[in-house]
């Protein structure tokens, strides 16, 4: 535990740092082969088992894999030491931030079906790996920060794609239901199993520290290769679609931050009538308001295509996912300051 904490102090890496010129590189350079290249990201597409290319599979595996080997199950059991602030976040994330992420779809997007079911997919899922790096910056409670992305983890397997079903049933939205759940197995199910073999194996090969200092960083960074690649191919193959109708990443942005915004003074407000202090309010905070971008997309891809104005969407979680973040971190210690939690 102690080492966990110790790493996610270093704070955020280069690629973080970044995040949202790194989409905007991705988008231009997709773009680009969509002009240029345009059999490349289609061969890529191509290659396919049960509608989901095999490359951008294994992406999304990479892309998953790394943030469950943080569930550690044995933390799980100090749960019941202080459960209110366990539970303030679990009805944010499985409650309040899905309704409010479809009244806003509603209000914003009505017309585009897929657009819609982006803000679904991104309002359901929560955090389970950057909340431990924002958590560090804001000086919250990691105990429960880890507990509680613990849980996420476990819970998005069960909850996750009956909610995204429930939703998108209610907007008589078409999503292949059986598809959803094939994903959730798949990009969420899978890795959280080779996850916890990976890591007890590992660790009792190589012990704690080598796993924490070597092989976690390794598969971080190839998450991050990972991750690029698929938006490369994402935009070469909505290249001509984005530069048609560049207004849908504003459609999709303007119902997301505005949707942040309010499940944010929602959280800050429970947080103050439970009487949390600021370490655990922090933390409830953060989790309460963040999305699991990665999750979204994965599902987007599998529900729709690679080539989805669904899939499309979704990036745009990707990219607000630092300024959102790192605005909650400023914003907790400003309130701290001011005695706003006691």
């Amino acid at each position: 535990m102690e080492q966990v904490l110790k790493e996610k102090k270093a704070g955020l890496s280069f690629f973080e740092k970044y995040l949202a010129g790194w989409i905007v590189l991705c988008m231009a350079a997709g773009i680009a082969i969509s002009k240029v290249m345009p059999g490349v990201a289609t061969a890529i597409n191509a290659a396919q088992v049960g509608g989901i290319s095999v490359p951008i599979g294994i992406c999304l595996f990479m892309m998953m894999y790394p943030a469950v080997l943080n569930l550690q199950l044995d933390e799980l059991k100090k749960l019941t030491r202080n459960p209110k602030p366990i539970l303030l976040t679990l009805a944010a994330n499985w409650i309040f931030a899905p309704i409010i992420g479809l009244v806003m779809a509603n209000l914003f997007l009505d017309g585009h079906p897929e657009l819609k079911v982006a803000i679904i997919l991104l309002s359901a899922s929560p955090c389970t790996a950057m909340v431990l790096v924002w958590g560090a910056m804001a000086e919250g409670n990691q105990e429960q920060n880890v507990v509680n992305t613990g849980i996420n983890t476990i819970t998005i397997m069960f909850l996750y794609a009956p909610l995204v079903a429930l939703m998108t049933g209610l907007q008589d939205i078409p999503i292949d239901r059986m598809g959803l759940a094939i994903s959730v197995l798949v990009f969420i199910g899978l890795p959280i199993v080779l996850g916890l073999i990976s890591r007890k194996y590992i660790t009792a090969v190589k012990g704690q520290q080598w796993f924490v200092e070597v092989y976690r960083p390794f598969v971080g960074k190839l998450a991050i290769v990972a991750l690029l690649i698929t938006l490369v191919v994402l935009f070469a193959l909505n290249g001509n679609t984005l530069l048609l109708n560049p207004e849908y990443l504003l459609l999709v942005s303007v119902p997301l931050l505005l949707g942040f915004a309010i499940i944010l003074v929602i959280n800050i407000l429970l947080t103050k009538l439970f009487r949390l202090q600021y370490k655990e309010a922090i933390i409830t905070v953060i989790i309460g308001s963040s999305s699991h971008f990665e999750i979204a997309i994965a599902t987007a891809i599998a529900a729709y295509g690679v080539g989805s104005v669904a899939a499309l969407g979704t990036t745009m979680g990707l990219f607000w996912e630092i300024p959102i973040m790192l605005s909650i971190v400023y914003l907790g210690k400003y309130l701290r300051d001011k005695n706003f939690w006691k």
